[in-house]
């Protein structure tokens, strides 16, 4: 049984908080960010604006799309590591407020690769028949989770949410044609928010110390970074059937420009075919490919027919990428 992404859609916050306004706040400057990262400008989410309320109007936009009445949705799966709370899952309250009586609903934590997890996820779930269709989001808010006296990483995050609808693919239409996903957890340390869970409650003693906020190893983490997303887009482009001249749009996980320049060189795709907005948004984690997805769909970056190749990196470690017949 093919599976086919039948929508997409996305959303991110109004508010812009560019470099020049981050350099009034820290040691930085707009020439050091851009020349470090490619990013200029990154959105933020408003006061009383949740990561479940970005998650919604993304996957809005992704059920208009494919024309699926959120009544009739039979799965949501939420990546995010920016939940609104612990308990119960953002993805009750996505459920909630799209209205969308009858479906499964539930989260994943895979960082910046939870997207790609979903998708896998939820092809092999319509797949076995367990589920007609699905909505699979990466959503988050990371501005509450940034320690914005750091300029090592509080110039790297944005908020922002992107969707996909997936269901069973009719004759003729495209399918996601391969998916790959790994971790490696001894590299936990690279990445991570120490504070905040049953290891590290946040209590009265250590709540001005920063505990949960992402905390990251930049270097270790760019080299482990480009070795596996090579690798799994090298898999799921071998699984396919595919050459790098096959493929009309390589979008990768928007984290930092030079990872993104290593990896199209990697795979022989030139840059012209690569999908960036990461100047405009920053780092979104889970929702960052998610995001550049409806992007590029929308903006005609690959038509109908085309192959495209998905493919992201995050704290865990993680990886994954999958290959696309649009």
């Amino acid at each position: 049984m093919a599976v086919t992404i039948a929508g997409t859609g996305s959303y991110v916050p109004e508010k812009i908080l560019t470099n020049e306004e981050l350099a009034e706040k820290v040691d930085t400057s707009n020439e050091w960010i851009v020349t470090r990262t490619g990013i200029k400008e990154r959105r933020i989410a408003a006061e009383g604006e949740f990561t479940s309320h970005l998650a919604t109007k993304a996957a809005e936009r992704a059920l208009e799309q494919a024309g699926l009445a959120a009544a009739d949705v039979e799965l949501i799966i939420v990546a995010t590591i920016t939940p609104d709370t612990l308990t119960p899952a953002t993805a009750c309250y996505v459920q909630r407020n799209l209205g969308a009586a009858k479906a499964v609903a539930f989260d994943i934590s895979a960082a910046c690769s939870g997207f790609l997890y979903a998708m896998k996820m939820a092809k092999r779930l319509i797949e076995a028949d367990a589920f007609k269709n699905a909505v699979i989001i990466g959503a988050e808010k990371l501005s509450a989770f940034v320690n914005w006296e750091d300029r090592t990483t509080c110039v790297l995050f944005g908020d922002g949410a992107g969707a996909a609808v997936l269901r069973r693919a009719e004759p003729g239409e495209g399918r996601i044609l391969a998916t790959e996903m790994g971790t490696d957890g001894n590299q936990t340390h690279l990445l991570n928010i120490p504070g905040g869970g049953s290891a590290c409650p946040i209590t009265i003693d250590n709540a001005n110390d920063h505990l949960a906020t992402l905390a990251m190893l930049g270097k270790e983490v760019f080299k482990h970074a480009v070795t596996r997303m090579k690798e799994a887009a090298e898999k799921v482009i071998e699984r396919s059937g595919l050459q790098p001249e096959d493929i009309a749009c390589v979008i990768p996980h928007q984290a930092n420009l030079r990872i993104i320049d290593a990896i199209a060189d990697r795979l022989a795709v030139p840059n012209e075919r690569v999908f960036v907005n990461l100047d405009k948004y920053g780092n979104t984690s889970a929702a960052a490919v998610a995001i550049a997805l409806d992007e590029a769909n929308r903006t005609g970056a690959f038509k109908r027919g085309d192959n495209i190749v998905l493919v992201v990196f995050g704290a865990g470690l993680t990886w994954a990428a999958a290959a696309v017949q649009w």
